[in-house]
């Protein structure tokens, strides 16, 4: 009877996941499973939120998981913690406490589960993060670490383009890096990391041929590296296709203004 009044409830107060979920934990009095159980429901809430755009509300949710065990909720709160850091209603102060909050979050899902992709992915985009705020030398000592955490997301999952994509920034970044950087990191180290824009352009293309039309940025890269190249026409088409892409996000937006203005100046 308590059972049938349960489930009633739960037909009109939500879904048929939720009826789900009150017959499981009224049934069975497995605390472990009920915990899986809830982390599933957890992380669909949060990837129907970060789908949506709702930065906020799905840090809001997934900050309540921040002393999990589980690697696929720590990964998802570091980058909800990146994202909020990155809105411009975010103050400086933050901002930098997020970076950090970030990177700690996306260290230890590392710490529990080495095998996890996403993990890897997001210790390698906060330690880059966390650079803004260490200085030049902490950042190109970063930059072994980083490569090799992206190309550990690569191995573990070939198809994910935001990992190759990343991959092809890190290329980019050191293909254009200042002559002063240069001449630190060479002070600094014996073989200093270094790239060139066809090494970049190739990861671009790489995520590109992943998951086409996946990110704006890969698009507007795509342009800037031909740029780099001297070829105006590639150019022309990879800004175009920026310039077009639907604005979902903030950085959509930027990208948009950037590939505009790139466009003109062509």
């Amino acid at each position: 009877q308590v059972l049938r009044k349960s489930l009633k409830r739960g037909v009109v107060l939500s879904t048929g996941s939720f009826l789900v979920y009150e017959a499981y934990r009224l049934v069975s009095g497995c605390a472990e499973v009920h915990a899986s159980f809830k982390v599933t429901e957890v992380i669909e809430q949060a990837d129907y939120l970060y789908g949506s755009g709702e930065t906020e509300k799905l840090y809001r949710l997934l900050v309540q998981h921040k002393n999990s065990e589980d690697a696929e909720l720590l990964w998802r709160l570091a980058r909800a913690s990146r994202d909020l850091a990155q809105l411009s209603s975010t103050s400086a102060e933050e901002k930098r406490q997020l970076v950090y909050d970030a990177l700690e979050y996306a260290k230890k899902a590392l710490e529990k589960n080495e095998s996890n992709f996403a993990a890897h992915k997001w210790y390698a985009i906060c330690i880059s993060d966390v650079g803004d705020y260490e200085g030049i030398k902490v950042k190109i000592a970063n930059a072994f670490v980083i490569k090799e955490h992206f190309q550990r997301a690569i191995e573990l999952n070939p198809k994910d383009a935001t990992s190759i994509h990343l991959m092809g920034i890190w290329c980019y970044s050191f293909a254009e890096m200042p002559w002063y950087q240069r001449k630190i990191a060479a002070m600094l180290f014996a073989t200093p990391p270094t790239s060139t824009y066809q090494e970049a352009l190739r990861y671009f293309h790489m995520a590109e041929e992943a998951d086409p039309n996946f990110y704006s940025k890969n698009l507007l890269f795509l342009g800037k590296t031909y740029l780099k190249l001297n070829n105006k026409k590639m150019a022309l088409l990879w800004l175009s296709k920026a310039k077009e892409y639907p604005a979902h996000t903030e950085e959509d937006k930027q990208v948009q203004k950037e590939a505009l203005e790139l466009l003109n100046s062509i």
